[in-house]
């Protein structure tokens, strides 16, 4: 397969863009949820203007060659590959930013594991007493009652400061610790993030949603093995999870393990039919 982009004149607008439903009509083996894959891969770069979705004249390019070569009988997936390959020089599946950012597992409960061993760096210091530990629970809830809109800064910041209430009363108080983490990650404060989900994971070793988020981190930060071996552990404690087997499989390709990546596509797919990834799932699990 020539990996170069077609040139060929198109008619479009004024505008130098061709609409939706224009698209559609001269490539119809390129349907729509074939077009929402490849904008999802950075492949083409629609915009949305009076509620409609155009595309450039390179993304009708884009699209002219994928509708080729799936006349020519080429699969899906495979021709995804060759142009990731032929832009990138590398199969790199980034889900960003043209897809939703990965979101992070949230502690809703307050469940107490049993008394653990000492941090390193740290005495072996007694539990919080009742009146702490109840103190510190308040400010939990109030934290999270406080943390249900990510995109409301007053809520954030003032989740922010119950959570490290919380703490300051509780140091162990895992649920605090892990949504705390996800308010630093989700200001790209990782580093943060990384800490506070370590230490619950130190903490409680069978913490689903700490190995989760960790896995988040290290995935953005291109740390593919740690990545890895996070969404692993993520899958022993909680083998149901959807997304965890969602972001193993990107992993997993990013690494250039397609065979071992397509179970964890197929769980997904099976898993959440109705999944906001079911699709792409669908496709990479042939």
């Amino acid at each position: 397969m020539s990996s170069s982009l077609t040139s060929d004149p198109i008619q479009t607008p004024p505008a130098g863009r061709v609409g939706l439903r224009d698209v559609l009509g001269m490539y119809p083996n390129v349907r729509e949820e074939r077009l929402r894959h490849l904008s999802k891969w950075g492949l083409i770069q629609p915009v949305q203007h009076d509620a409609a979705t155009e595309y450039s004249f390179r993304d009708v390019g884009v699209i002219k060659q994928v509708s080729a070569e799936l006349d020519a009988g080429r699969s899906f997936r495979a021709i995804v590959r060759a142009q990731l390959a032929a832009q990138q020089g590398q199969l790199s599946l980034d889900f960003q930013p043209s897809a939703p950012r990965t979101e992070p597992a949230r502690v809703i409960a307050l469940p107490r594991p049993p008394r653990r061993a000492a941090l390193p760096g740290r005495d072996a210091a007694a539990p919080a007493d009742g009146p702490a530990r109840r103190r510190a629970a308040e400010y939990f809830l109030e934290g999270f009652s406080l943390d249900e809109d990510e995109h409301n800064p007053e809520g954030q910041e003032g989740a922010l400061v119950a959570y490290r209430r919380a703490l300051t009363l509780d140091p162990d108080l895992i649920p605090a610790l892990v949504n705390l983490g996800n308010i630093h990650y989700a200001r790209e404060a990782r580093v943060e993030a990384q800490a506070l989900y370590e230490r619950a994971v130190a903490l409680q070793a069978d913490c689903f949603e700490a190995h989760f988020n960790l896995g988040h981190v290290h995935h953005d930060l291109g740390r593919y093995t740690h990545a890895r071996a996070c969404y692993v552990a993520a899958i022993a404690i909680e083998p149901t999870y959807p997304e965890a087997h969602f972001y193993l499989a990107v992993v997993l390709e990013k690494q250039g393990l397609s065979a071992d990546a397509r179970r964890h596509w197929r769980a997904y797919r099976d898993m959440a039919p109705d999944g906001e990834w079911v699709e792409l799932a669908r496709e990479f699990s042939e």
